[in-house]
């Protein structure tokens, strides 16, 4: 009989694939499934002297081989085929064995399924796992929900695996009960939403007002890699800048079609955002602006609008107008990341979790799409600060957008003028701006919903709900 195997992992895709090689590189026997065999015995043909593998053709096979108690990570397709998965290992399982879900689940099936599984005596981890296929392989972050017990369990094989921050400290936390670890996944997804569209628009106002050619946008953005938005998507996209099509000799990005794809979970974010009521206009901008990407027919149908004509800068003042791009990338990004932080906020009292917003942003320090330098400078401001009701009012940031403010709406303004689209730009901005404001037009907004529909108002001279008869003599009531 074979050695029995420290953990098992089900579905060997290219994330459950990596991870089982980072999981076997990391010292543990590693028992591996797939619904196709081939794949299971490809694996192993392929990787098997990075470490040890138990290759299991049968659901049953691979809860035979492993240790009690038992540790399951299943990598599948989330929805129907994760619930499949669990419903065939599930019978199989005895009380204290962990299932970790670590594919992109939407938390509210995470918290169904851990309530269903704790009721069997069976521990559920729904884990956000971000990096990639690269990440799963050489380390990602992980972000697990569930039980304290289970995640105690989990700890010495998921820290073993996960991407280390600079200061050494893996990437990986327990984040809250039941479906926690999604939720916080989900809400990284809406944050790297953001920041890929803001980036990409800071490519746009290069390229189309300052003039400059993808090449030497490159150059700018790698530059701007080694200050303070040093981060792994500043980074990538630098790269990718760089790259010729070796087809045509063009530019790699100029033969990419502009119409962006997405998984869902961005979408999710702003759904969720909006039952919450949190407002997270950076995201839902940046959700939108991939949706109206890809609507060809509406955007072939537009084309012959009017626009603006306006000639590109150059010299002095386009190098001035790099550097307004960048206060406005950055300033943008803090108000994107703000928003999320929200939600996280917003989540944790909706759903009873003790999120630790210090430790969200260490553990998204490493291995994960968005991490990024500031990031430990919000795990310091939230360490200062625990109950810090935004981002933006943290000394520090406050300061840097006070800063960067001027240079800001020049560079929305400058857009509008040249009729390049901002929509991440614009919406960081007036919610900057609409959170400072010592009043806003939400008041008419008010009197207008009493107007028409006797919905009611408060008044800021004192305290109770009223209503106005507009129909009869305009007399004022109480309603509360």
């Amino acid at each position: 009989m074979s050695t029995p195997a420290d953990v098992g992992v089900t579905g060997l895709a290219v994330m459950g694939r990596n991870l089982a090689r980072n999981l076997a590189r990391s010292g543990n026997t590693v028992a591996v499934h797939n619904r196709t065999p081939a794949k299971t015995r490809a694996l192993v043909a392929d990787f098997g002297d990075e470490g040890a593998f138990v290759p299991a053709e049968s659901p049953q096979e691979l809860v035979a081989s492993l240790k009690r108690p038992r540790r399951l990570i299943t990598m599948v397709k989330a929805g129907e085929a994760t619930d499949a998965v669990i419903a065939e290992v599930a019978p199989l399982l005895e009380e204290g064995d962990i299932i970790v879900d670590g594919g992109n689940a939407h938390f509210a099936d995470t918290r169904r399924r851990e309530r269903q599984l704790r009721e069997r005596g069976i521990r559920f981890v729904g884990a956000g796992i971000s990096g990639g296929e690269e990440g799963a392989l050489h380390g990602p972050s992980i972000m697990p929900g569930g039980s304290a017990e289970a995640y105690a369990a989990l700890a010495p094989t998921l820290e073993g695996i996960a991407a280390e921050a600079a200061d050494g400290s893996p990437c990986t936390a327990h984040v809250g009960t039941d479906g926690a670890g999604h939720f916080v996944k989900m809400v990284h997804n809406g944050i790297e939403y953001a920041d890929m569209q803001l980036i990409g628009e800071a490519f746009h106002l290069l390229r189309d007002v300052a003039g400059y050619t993808p090449a030497q946008i490159a150059d700018v953005f790698a530059a701007w890699n080694r200050g303070r938005l040093d981060s792994y998507l500043m980074e990538i996209s630098a790269e990718v800048l760089t790259h010729t099509d070796a087809e045509t000799g063009a530019p790699f990005v100029d033969v990419v079609a502009d119409r962006a794809e997405q998984k869902g979970t961005g979408r999710w974010t702003v759904q969720t955002a909006l039952e919450l009521g949190v407002p997270v206009p950076g995201i839902a901008e940046a959700v939108f602006a991939r949706s109206l990407s890809g609507h060809g027919e509406l955007r072939a149908a537009s084309a012959g609008l009017p626009g603006p004509h306006a000639e590109a800068l150059d010299g002095d003042a386009a190098k001035r107008f790099a550097d307004q791009v960048e206060q406005a990338l950055y300033a943008s990004k803090l108000a994107s990341y703000a928003q999320g932080w929200h939600m996280l906020t917003a989540g944790a009292r909706e759903y009873g979790w003790d999120l630790d917003l210090g430790a969200i942003a260490a553990i998204w320090r490493g291995g994960c799409i968005i991490r990024a330098a500031f990031l430990d400078r919000v795990r310091a401001a939230y360490a200062a600060d625990p109950g810090l009701t935004t981002l933006l009012a943290d000394a520090g940031f406050a300061q840097e957008l006070g800063r960067a403010q001027g240079d800001w709406r020049s560079a929305v303004a400058t857009a509008t003028h040249h009729g390049v689209p901002v929509p991440g730009f614009a919406a960081a901005l007036s919610y900057y701006d609409t959170l400072r404001a010592g009043r806003l037009p939400a008041a008419l907004t008010q009197a207008q919903r009493d107007f028409f529909g006797a919905h009611t108002y408060r008044r800021s001279d004192r305290e109770g709900v009223f209503h106005t008869r507009w129909g009869a003599d305009r007399g004022e009531e109480r309603a509360d």
